[in-house]
């Protein structure tokens, strides 16, 4: 039962996007342990390729976060952008919503994500991020949007 347990979550978690950091800069200076910055990380959408999304988050430093045990802030920015080719045959059997990558935010109970939508209707992509906390979630969000070429 373990093992079959293990390998879901492995399964699970491979799914997901994983974020590239592509700089930082520091807002907040720490006397012990790393400053507190800000992150940019480039996500691309492992179900579209193509599309590449930059999130920009908060990361707290100082010994906690020198040491996993920090709890950033809830605030994050996402631009998303048309980096190649999109293959459009395959957005309609796209499943909506769906998340796109997920990466704690504290210890524990708190995470950061990336969820796709795509709006049939009006051939967009629209990615929304935002920070989920099991008793107490975050309401600030920020979405983007990638318009696709019609059929």
């Amino acid at each position: 039962m373990r093992r079959a347990i293990l390998a879901l979550s492995l399964m699970l978690s491979a799914a997901a996007a994983q974020a590239e950091e592509i700089g930082s800069v520091g807002y907040q200076f720490q006397w012990f342990g790393p400053n507190d910055k800000i992150v940019i990380e480039a996500i691309d959408d492992p179900d579209v390729p193509g599309v590449t999304c930059y999130m920009s988050r908060a990361r707290t430093g100082g010994i906690k976060g020198a040491l996993g045990l920090a709890e950033d802030p809830p605030y994050a920015s996402i631009s998303c952008h048309q980096v190649g080719p999109i293959d459009a045959s395959r957005l309609d059997r796209l499943r909506s919503p769906h998340e796109v990558f997920s990466e704690r935010a504290s210890l524990i109970f708190k995470t950061t994500q990336v969820v796709r939508f795509w709006d049939a209707k009006r051939r967009a992509l629209v990615y929304l991020t935002y920070t989920d906390r099991i008793i107490e979630g975050s309401p600030q969000n920020s979405i983007s949007v990638v318009p696709v070429g019609a059929k």
